[in-house]
């Protein structure tokens, strides 16, 4: 028999489905759709070109990580985070990365790997960058720390925290003030804890992340204008 002709009609709509959900959540991430939007099985069907089967999976996955909500029959609501929330999220964020501080600052073995990374940033250049890439930049900054940490657990919360936190990330760094401010701050968490100075490497996180943090409402209302306008 050959190859083709052997593909279940069920993996072929687990592709469909997979590429259905990296569209639509990467929508909802960067607030290509305001809060309550209504997604529907029919409408998605149309746009996609596809059948319900891979539709409902889509959108199953997508109510299970919180994404959307179901809205009775009507199809699903978007759900997207406000400012409450989004404070939490960073809450979750600094606890996670000053877990990894800390450990990086008291094992040595691991400084070898903090110095690398240290002369890789040092020698980074940020200047012609576009604040997409700027923030991919810093995100793997930060998620390279607490992946040399070894809390694989830890890594993959942080991940998820970033992934809903991404967009902020590049509002903020719109500010161009915020490019070299961001090279300056990285140096010094790396700074301190290759002398042992947890407080000032705690410090340091804090000062880098509340730059971002404290951006947040502006950057709500902004994605909230610009979502519906989309619309």
């Amino acid at each position: 028999m050959p190859l083709l002709s052997a593909i279940s009609p069920s993996a072929h709509d687990d592709k469909l489905s997979s590429s259905i959900i990296h569209t639509l959540k990467k929508r909802i991430l960067h607030w290509e759709y305001p809060p309550d939007h209504l997604l529907t099985e029919k409408d998605i069907c149309k746009e996609f070109q596809v059948s319900r089967s891979p539709v409902r999976e889509a959108l199953r996955v997508l109510e299970t990580t919180g994404l959307i909500h179901k809205k009775n029959t009507q199809g699903y609501l978007v759900k997207q985070i406000g400012l409450a929330e989004v404070q939490e999220l960073y809450d979750l964020r600094l606890a996670i990365e000053f877990y990894a501080i800390e450990a990086l600052t008291k094992n040595l073995e691991k400084h070898a790997a903090v110095r690398t990374l240290r002369e890789e940033w040092a020698e980074c250049s940020l200047e012609t960058k576009s604040n997409l890439e700027l923030a991919k930049i810093d995100q793997e900054f930060h998620e390279t720390l607490v992946s040399l940490a070894g809390n694989g657990t830890m890594l993959d919360a942080l991940r998820r925290v970033n992934e809903r936190l991404f967009i902020f990330r590049m509002i903020d760094f719109e500010q161009r003030e915020r490019v070299q401010t961001t090279y300056v701050q990285h140096l010094d968490i790396l700074d301190a804890i290759l002398t042992g100075d947890v407080a000032l490497a705690r410090q340091s996180l804090e000062k880098n992340v509340a730059q971002g943090r404290n951006y947040v409402h502006v950057a709500i209302r902004d994605m909230l204008v610009r979502s519906f306008d989309l619309r």
